[in-house]
């Protein structure tokens, strides 16, 4: 018997291929993804989306206090 953490949007598909049951959603994990470039300037497009993301959700946000 064991336990293990998957994420959610993988859940069904790492259950029907190993044989698990998903016993229950655990909200307050969280997982962070890094992106780095060595370009100066960002030219795909995915990637200049998720860093645009990244910069509005990490810098616009007030200071926690």
């Amino acid at each position: 018997m064991g336990a293990l953490f998957v994420p959610t949007v993988i859940a069904k598909i790492v259950a029907h291929r190993y044989g698990l049951v998903e016993v229950s959603e655990v909200e307050s994990v969280r997982e962070r993804f890094y992106a780095i470039s060595a370009e100066r300037r960002l030219k795909h497009p995915a990637v200049v989306a998720m860093t645009e993301a990244a910069r509005s959700t990490l810098f616009d946000r007030a200071p926690a206090g």
